[in-house]
């Protein structure tokens, strides 16, 4: 049932920090990014902007400043998701937009057997500030996370996260 695998492709979504060594066709990385580009943004702003990055020169020197970024050794691509402050209709939601780009992208990298993983940049100065500078990137653009990409060599079993008690409808029922 086609219902059920769009589901699988969710729940079975891992972290995945080990990777084959092998390249990613660039276009194959623009769909992803055009994947972000298609996740909910409040009040329509789409606040995003990407940047695809290809050179393990530029992982070795996010290894410097980020300390959870050594999957990027066998990494084959990371996208960097940025705020584009320019383009703010409400300045509290661009943090959820963003995340929901980066949720996105990583759903679509399991979709084409990719594997990823999320690398949290924003609100820590320090990572965004290295990554502002790696980068390049004018003022009002914000670095908000990393997307660590390549071929998966590991699979992940799926874990427990399913926790029914944690459900209610319509109202809080105080569990006994």
């Amino acid at each position: 049932m086609e219902d059920r695998k769009a589901l699988s492709l969710l729940l079975d979504r891992r972290s995945i920090r080990k990777y084959t060594g092998e390249k990613i066709d660039r276009e194959l990385l623009i769909g992803l990014v055009e994947a972000g580009m298609y996740a909910p943004s409040a009040h329509n702003q789409q606040p995003w902007h990407f940047i695809i990055m290809d050179d393990p020169a530029i992982f070795q020197r996010i290894q410097e400043f980020h300390p959870y970024s050594r999957m990027l050794k066998r990494a084959a691509a990371v996208i960097l998701v940025a705020a584009d402050l320019r383009h703010l209709k409400s300045e509290v939601f661009w943090p959820q937009d963003l995340a929901a780009a980066t949720e996105n992208i990583l759903l679509a990298a399991n979709a084409l057997e990719l594997g990823g993983v999320w690398l949290g940049v924003y609100p820590k100065t320090d990572l965004m500030g290295g990554l502002r500078e790696l980068c390049c990137l004018p003022e009002y653009i914000l670095p908000f996370s990393l997307i660590s990409l390549g071929y998966p060599a590991e699979k992940p079993e799926r874990p427990r996260r399913f926790h029914e008690e944690r459900i209610d409808f319509n109202v809080w029922r105080e569990k006994a």
